[in-house]
C-alpha cells in the first residue's frame, strides 16, 4: 500500500494565509469597502459623516482625508487605499475623497475583468498605459493661470469650499484663502514658491463666521509678560530673541561665600546690572517689541516695563519664525548681539481680548512672507469645520500658485479624459485593450457619484454628460449639482488645479496596481494570533 505524504507547512500551527484568487479577491474587496465609506461625501451635494471617538467626542465631516484618518481601518490592503488619501492630502489639501472613489471603481473594473478571465499582468500593464495617457490627454486639457489672475484664483477656492459648512460665507472666506496665500507667495526668476506653514490659522469660538478676518501679520497665541507694559504699539520696532534674560546659573554646584551683608548687596546688584545691561542694549536699539523664546527675569521684566517696550516671553520656535517673515526682524541669540539693523518693523502690535483669551495682534507689516487668519464661529465643532474647508482652499490654491494650470471641475475633466482613452483605447492590440477601456470606464464613476449624490437619476445625467462631450467643443461639460443639467463649467466658474486630478489618478492607479499585483498574504507571528488579522476573509461579505 502506498504511503500517503502529508503537504509540508512552513507555517506555525494555525497560521491564516490566503492565495492566489482568494488573496486577490479579498483584497480588492477590502478596497471597494474603503471607497463605499466616503464614496456619499464627494461633491457639492455630498453627504456628512459623524465620526464619534472613544471619548465621546463628536466630529461631522465631509472631508475625505479627515474620515478615513479618524476611523480605525485593520485591513492591510484598506490601509493601502487610505494612503492614498493621505497623499493627496499632503501633496494638494484637496480631492481625497475623488481619489479613492476611483480607486475603488478601478478595483471594481479590474473584478469584472478578473471574471472574463484576463490576467492580472495584463490589467495591470493596461492601467499603466492608461495611466501614462491619461496624463498627457490632462495637459491637453488644462488651462494657462497666472497668479495676477484673481477671478480665476477666487473660483478656485469657492470650487473647493462648496458643498462644506463655509459655504454660506463662502464669497468672504474665498477672498480671505486668496489674500493670504498672494501674500505668502515668492516669486524668483518667474518661478512661485510658497508654503502652507507660512498661513497660520487661528479658532476662537463666539461671534460669527462673517468676522473671520485675515491679518497682514500674526496673530500670536501670548499677551503682555507685565500688566505694566503699554497695550498698544504703533510704529513697531521688534527685536526677537532666543535666549533667556536672566543671569545664568553656574553648569556646576558651587557655592559662594558671603561674610557680611554689604556682600548680599553686592551681589544683588551685579544680578540687577547684568539684567539691566541686557534690556539697556533692547531699549538702545530703539526697539520698542521684544519677543523671547525663553524666560525673562521678573527684574527685567520691570526695566523693559519702565522703558515701555511691549514684550512677550516664552513664545515657540515656530511663532518666532513666523513673525520674522512677517516683520522682516532678524533672529538674534544673545541680547547684547542685537543691533538696530535687527529689528522688524509693523505698523501696530496690540494685545486684545478674542472671545475669553488675551492674544497679541501684530499687523501692518511691510511685505509679509507670513499671515494669520482669524476664523470665528458659534462653535467649537463648527470652526473646525470651517478650518478644515479653509484648509482645503488654501492646498488647493497653492497648487494652481506653485503650477500654474487649472481644469474644468464637476466630471467635466473626468469625462473627457475617459472618452479620449477610449479612443486611444481603439488603437491597442492585445488584452490590454480591455484595460484601458475599464480604466476609461472607471473615470466616469466620479460624474456618477457627483449626480447620485444630488439626488439625480445617474444613467440619465451620465448619458447627457457623454453626450455633450462628443461634441467638439464638449471638454468643459459638467454636471450642476443644483439643478441635474449638463453646463459649460469654465462659465459657470467651477475650476480646480490640474495637479489635484493628476495626483489623485495616479495616487489612485499605483496603489490599485500594487493591491492587484499580490497573490499571497502571510502574517508575521504575532499578526496570525490577532483578531482582524483571522477576520480578513470577512471583509468579502460587507459588500455587494
Amino acid at each position: 500500500m502506498a504511503n500517503i505524504k502529508k503537504p509540508m507547512d512552513i507555517q506555525p500551527e494555525g497560521a491564516q494565509r490566503y492565495m492566489g484568487k482568494d488573496a486577490l479577491r479579498m483584497n480588492i474587496m477590502a478596497g471597494r469597502i474603503v471607497a463605499e465609506i466616503i464614496k456619499t461625501t464627494l461633491g457639492p451635494r455630498g453627504m456628512d459623516k459623524m465620526l464619534v471617538e472613544s471619548s465621546g467626542d463628536v466630529m461631522i465631516t465631509n472631508d475625505g482625508a479627515t474620515i478615513l484618518n479618524k476611523i480605525d481601518i485593520s485591513h492591510p490592503a484598506a490601509k493601502m487605499i487610505v494612503e492614498v488619501a493621505r497623499t493627496q492630502d499632503q501633496e494638494v489639501g484637496d480631492g481625497t475623497t475623488t481619489a479613492v472613489v476611483l480607486a475603488g471603481e478601478l478595483l471594481k473594473k479590474a473584478e469584472s475583468l478578473l471574471d472574463q478571465e484576463v490576467h492580472v499582468s495584463t490589467i495591470t500593464n493596461g492601467y499603466n498605459m492608461a495611466l501614462e495617457k491619461t496624463i498627457s490627454i490632462l495637459r491637453e486639457i488644462g488651462n494657462k493661470v497666472s497668479i495676477n489672475d484673481e477671478k480665476v484664483l477666487l473660483e478656485v477656492a469657492k470650487t473647493s469650499m462648496t458643498g462644506k459648512a463655509a459655504e454660506k460665507s463662502i464669497e468672504k472666506l474665498a477672498k480671505i484663502a486668496v489674500d493670504a496665500v498672494k501674500i505668502v507667495t515668492n516669486t524668483e526668476d518667474g518661478i512661485n514658491s510658497a508654503s502652507k506653514e507660512d498661513i497660520k490659522i487661528t479658532l476662537k469660538e463666539g461671534g460669527g463666521l462673517e468676522e473671520s478676518a485675515i491679518i497682514k501679520g500674526l496673530i500670536v497665541d501670548e499677551n503682555r509678560a507685565s500688566d505694566s507694559m503699554p497695550k498698544k504699539i504703533k510704529n513697531a520696532k521688534i527685536a526677537l530673541l532666543t535666549s533667556p534674560i536672566e543671569v545664568k546659573k553656574t553648569g556646576i554646584d558651587a557655592k559662594i561665600r558671603i561674610t557680611s551683608p554689604e556682600n548680599v548687596q553686592a551681589f544683588l546688584d551685579q544680578e540687577e546690572f547684568m539684567l539691566k545691561r541686557m534690556v539697556d542694549r533692547v531699549v538702545n536699539t530703539d526697539a520698542n517689541v521684544l519677543v523671547c523664546q525663553k524666560a525673562i527675569d521678573e527684574t527685567a521684566l520691570h526695566f523693559l516695563s519702565k522703558a515701555g517696550v511691549y514684550t512677550m516671553k516664552s513664545v515657540s520656535e515656530k511663532e518666532i519664525k513666523k513673525i520674522s517673515k512677517a516683520t522682516g526682524a532678524r533672529i538674534v541669540n544673545m541680547a547684547l548681539d542685537l543691533e538696530p539693523n535687527d529689528l522688524g518693523k509693523a505698523e501696530l502690535v496690540e494685545e486684545r481680548k478674542v472671545s475669553d483669551e488675551y492674544m497679541t495682534f501684530i499687523e501692518g507689516c511691510v511685505d509679509p512672507k507670513a499671515v494669520s487668519i482669524l476664523i470665528r464661529g458659534g462653535t467649537k465643532q463648527f470652526v473646525e469645520t470651517v478650518e478644515r474647508a479653509l484648509d482645503d482652499a488654501l492646498g488647493v490654491l497653492l497648487a494652481v500658485v506653485k503650477e500654474g494650470i487649472v481644469c474644468t471641475g464637476a466630471g467635466a475633466s473626468e469625462m473627457e479624459i475617459s472618452k479620449r482613452l477610449a479612443v486611444f483605447s481603439n488603437s491597442l492590440k492585445g488584452r490590454e485593450q480591455l484595460a484601458v477601456k475599464a480604466f476609461a470606464e472607471a473615470l466616469e464613476g466620479i460624474p456618477k457619484a457627483i449626480a447620485e449624490n444630488s439626488g439625480f437619476d445617474m444613467i440619465d445625467t451620465l448619458v447627457s454628460l457623454r453626450a455633450a462631450h462628443n461634441k467638439d467643443a464638449g471638454q468643459s461639460m459638467g454636471i450642476n449639482a443644483k439643478n441635474g443639467k449638463v453646463e459649460d463649467m469654465s462659465k459657470a466658474g467651477v475650476v480646480e488645479p490640474l495637479k489635484l486630478k493628476e495626483q489623485a489618478i495616479k495616487s489612485a492607479s499605483e496603489a490599485v496596481i500594487m493591491i492587484l499585483r499580490i497573490d499571497d498574504v502571510l502574517a508575521g507571528k504575532e499578526l496570525a494570533k490577532s483578531e482582524a488579522y483571522r477576520n480578513m476573509s470577512g471583509w468579502g461579505s460587507q459588500i455587494a
